[in-house]
């Protein structure tokens, strides 16, 4: 398998932040896309972000902006979908998605969602951390995705589908497994107070 293309997503509307975008808010005198990049740049071998609106916004960062191709913010999965069409033009089979508000995921995700589908013999691979109720928590938005079933996945949000597990389980998706210590590495910022609290984890990161 080719190294993968990534693709941050950006394109959701903030509405526990009150709007805006949440991929410019500052954490440690850089915006929270500064962080993904620098994670998840020296993974893969070309990087763009799927974000809506004016892409103007974004300029300063020099990535390539691709918007949703399917109306109304229909979720991540459109997202994957800008996305896979995106490293289809730039002659890529596969994408690695990483969400826009989650400052401190892991350094070795691209490879560990390679091993995870390779061992598994399948296509679509996601993140997913210990849960003690359910066994595991898998992270839809932060996944390995082929470009050869990007008109299936059109298909499948042209006909109203929302959940990212409910398309990936359909494709037999593996799962790449990560630790929760000492703190989850796919915590997001999704309102002030999960900003107050990534200061206080990038001090520690940090230290």
């Amino acid at each position: 398998m080719k190294q993968p293309f990534g693709v941050i997503l950006a394109g959701g509307q903030a509405r526990r932040m009150g709007g805006g975008d949440k991929a410019l808010l500052q954490l440690g005198g850089l915006t929270l896309l500064d962080h993904v990049r620098e994670r998840l740049e020296p993974q893969v071998d070309g990087l763009a972000l799927n974000a809506n609106g004016d892409p103007d916004r974004f300029k300063a960062s020099g990535l390539a902006v691709v918007a949703d191709t399917i109306d109304g913010f229909a979720g991540p999965l459109a997202g994957v979908l800008a996305g896979l069409d995106w490293a289809a033009s730039q002659g890529a089979d596969h994408i690695v998605t990483a969400a826009a508000d989650t400052p401190f995921f892991p350094c070795d995700l691209v490879p560990r969602l390679l091993f995870a589908a390779e061992t598994a013999n399948t296509q679509i691979a996601l993140a997913a951390t210990p849960d003690p109720e359910r066994g595991q928590r898998r992270h839809p938005t932060f996944g390995l995705w082929p470009v050869a079933l990007r008109d299936d996945l059109r298909a499948a949000l042209d006909g109203g589908l929302r959940k990212v597990v409910m398309w990936t389980d359909k494709h037999g998706a593996a799962t790449a497994q990560f630790s929760d210590q000492p703190f989850d590495p796919f915590f997001n910022v999704n309102t002030p107070e999960d900003l107050k609290r990534a200061e206080t984890l990038l001090c520690e990161v940090e230290a």
